[in-house]
């Protein structure tokens, strides 16, 4: 599939784009160039050292921000593939300065179909959210916003032999400023600070987002939206399988934050599509036979009144798979409740601290 192709990745410093970079270059060695476009210089001098053009012949880095479309431009150029992962992704954040992720989310994801389009690329997969499902966040908003874009876009495309698709999938397991990690560092503390024990959250682990942006790539028609079927899990059963001696303090839910995220909602699932382990959302717009569509890849049209939520997921994560994922995934010598101080003599944290805490916190996709 990527033998002799040229692939951009945007963002690609971040946990996902370098996940694909490991898998690309494992699986597929003879891909003409693998180019990073982020606008981190240091970042782009880390992930250099892991993967040095001088052992990888076909690594290029490139600095550079989807905002500025001349830039975006000259880096697309020869380019056959691209990966949209560069965004505004802390909620907070977001909320904070409404204005820059609506610069990088919205018209950043426009340069980049501008760009595509113009440049004669012939794929691009956009990174979507779960937060994009009926969002109630701004980030949530503008990657609804990229994501009907990126759809789009296969609209006025002309006559060139160019698609455009989108992967949308949850909180990957591990990523920086995600919630495991910042269990991981508050078990030290003796208290894991826990926003509503009512709470839910989708998990997929950075090689399952990557095998799915792969699979889209391989079998996209254009138009789809890709959401994979993953397990769900408590955010109390995290907090037990990380740290099972510490106290778990209740400190309310933040802004722009829901209690269950979704993926497909029961009006989306009206135009969606169910396969053996992922549902594609269908072009508002008809782009290709959907009958022709389903018996390709053996699909059916969801059933009436269907929604995919966190909080109604018929598979979950236990405490004791979460902890062998923990292992396998961000720490092989994790150890459930590993070394919390004594609690005897200790100052407890008060409600203020711990949400100062999570205010550095945003639940996060890459």
């Amino acid at each position: 599939m990527l033998t002799g192709k040229s692939i951009l990745v945007t963002g690609g410093t971040g946990s996902f784009g370098k996940e694909l970079t490991r898998t690309v270059l494992t699986r597929y060695p003879d891909i003409r160039r693998l180019v990073i476009y982020s606008r981190d210089e240091l970042k782009q001098f880390d992930m250099s050292q892991q993967f040095p053009e001088s052992k990888y012949h076909q690594m290029r880095y490139f600095i550079g921000d989807v905002r500025d479309k001349e830039r975006l431009y000259r880096a697309l150029e020869g380019i056959d593939i691209v990966v949209h992962a560069a965004a505004l992704k802390q909620v907070p954040a977001a909320e904070y300065n409404p204005f820059e992720a609506v610069k990088t989310n919205v018209t950043g994801a426009a340069n980049v179909i501008d760009g595509c389009i113009d440049r004669n690329v012939q794929k691009v997969v956009a990174l979507s959210t779960d937060k994009a499902a009926a969002p109630i966040n701004l980030y949530g908003a503008t990657k609804l916003c990229s994501d009907k874009m990126f759809v789009s876009a296969n609209n006025f495309k002309g006559d060139r032999d160019l698609k455009f698709s989108v992967v949308r999938y949850g909180n990957v397991m591990g990523s920086r400023g995600s919630v495991i990690p910042f269990f991981l560092n508050k078990r030290s503390e003796g208290v894991i600070p826990i926003t509503d024990p009512r709470m839910t959250r989708f998990n997929i682990t950075l090689q399952e987002a990557v095998e799915l942006v792969l699979n889209a790539l391989a079998h996209m028609w254009g138009g789809e939206l890709y959401v994979p079927k993953i397990p769900s899990y408590r955010i109390t059963d995290l907090a037990e399988a990380i740290a099972p001696d510490c106290r778990q303090e209740v400190v309310g839910i933040r802004p722009g934050e829901k209690l269950h995220e979704e993926m497909i909602t029961e009006t989306d699932a009206l135009a969606s599509l169910e396969f053996e382990d992922h549902f594609v959302i269908l072009p508002s717009m008809r782009l290709w036979d959907v009958s022709g569509y389903m018996e390709t890849f053996n699909g059916r049209h969801c059933d009436q009144g269907f929604a995919y939520s966190s909080g109604t997921n018929s598979e979950w994560l236990s405490v004791e798979q979460l902890r062998r994922l923990i292992r396998e995934h961000i720490d092989p010598n994790f150890t459930a409740g590993d070394s919390p101080p004594k609690r005897e003599g200790r100052r407890a944290m008060s409600l203020k601290t711990i949400r100062e805490d999570l205010q550095a916190v945003a639940a996060t996709t890459v």
